[in-house]
């Protein structure tokens, strides 16, 4: 193969005769050198006309798409982590609500008031025109948290408040219950009153140191307020007796009874059929002889059975 070459270097056009390997090495070299610019250009034009991103910026991009997407995940797993809280703080308040819901069911009850007053078994009535929300109001979930925390702190105040009172009302109850109040029998007549009287037995002025019931043999007697037996027996002078401590310094004595319907260290209950009318130890027919002692002294059991009547 001849070559042939121009140039002004050369004075005269020069040929080359290339054969064999040598021109085979010589074609191969050409092909490669505009092969690679071939490549070159295209790549250099491809960059400049075609879509304007290079590699390094393609890279560039995928990161801040994938920073993107990871913000996406953390925020996404935030809200799901606040909705989890508000979950539980809504059911703690739910579980206050039937707290004190129970709590004045009891109060009612205690204080004696309307059922129809105070319903807590349902919804409370509510009215009032609508007005609708701007656009935009809706709150925050931080905001939200906050006025249910504020809302938890009022419903534990309002709790203890319920408590306290149903503490007051208990108190005041249990005073009235272990307050010696009303007639020890639910049939019968007042024979006998306390203080000076004549003795029935001897005729003479004597000290009568409780009141007398008298009343039919079998007549029930009940106990005039809650307390606990501490004596059941015979005693003398006052035939088959229940004694009853009613705390507060109270006591109260059933005496001349035909049989006891109680035993010592029993507790009873306001109302209790305690004992059956007789005419035990010291007595002329059946009858009761009932007294209240304070602080072991005894006093006018009528002034007990007037305040009971008021």
């Amino acid at each position: 193969m001849n070559v042939v070459m121009f140039g002004k270097g050369f004075g005269k056009p020069r040929q080359l005769s290339l054969s064999g390997p040598v021109a085979s090495l010589a074609a191969a070299a050409v092909a490669t050198i505009v092969i690679s610019a071939g490549f070159v250009g295209g790549y250099w034009y491809s960059a400049k006309t075609g879509s304007g991103v290079s590699t390094t910026e393609l890279m560039e991009l995928t990161g801040e798409i994938e920073s993107q997407r990871e913000t996406i995940d953390a925020i996404r797993q935030e809200n799901e982590d606040t909705l989890d809280a508000l979950a539980i703080r809504i059911a703690q308040m739910n579980a206050r609500m039937i707290r004190l819901d129970a709590v004045g069911r009891r109060l009612t009850e205690m204080a004696d008031i309307d059922d129809g007053e105070f319903n807590f078994d349902t919804e409370p009535a509510l009215g009032g025109p609508e007005e609708p929300m701007a656009a935009g109001s809706n709150s925050a979930v931080p905001e939200v948290v906050d006025a249910m925390t504020l809302l938890s702190y009022q419903l534990d105040n309002r709790e203890a408040q319920l408590n306290v009172l149903e503490s007051v009302l208990m108190n005041q109850n249990l005073k009235e219950r272990v307050y010696p109040q009303g007639r020890p029998v639910n049939s019968g007549w007042l024979s006998s009153y306390f203080g000076k009287r004549t003795d029935p037995f001897t005729g003479k002025p004597a000290n009568h140191t409780g009141i007398d019931f008298a009343g039919k043999h079998g007549d029930e007697i009940v106990a005039v307020a809650d307390g606990v037996v501490t004596w059941s027996g015979d005693r003398y002078g006052y035939g088959v007796m229940v004694e009853i401590n009613h705390g507060n310094g109270y006591s109260t004595r059933y005496a001349h009874n035909s049989e006891n319907r109680v035993s010592a260290g029993d507790e009873v209950k306001k109302g209790q059929v305690v004992a059956l009318m007789g005419k035990t130890g010291r007595a002329t027919g059946p009858n009761l002889h009932f007294e209240v002692l304070r602080n072991g002294r005894r006093v006018n059991p009528v002034n007990f059975i007037r305040e009971s009547s008021k």
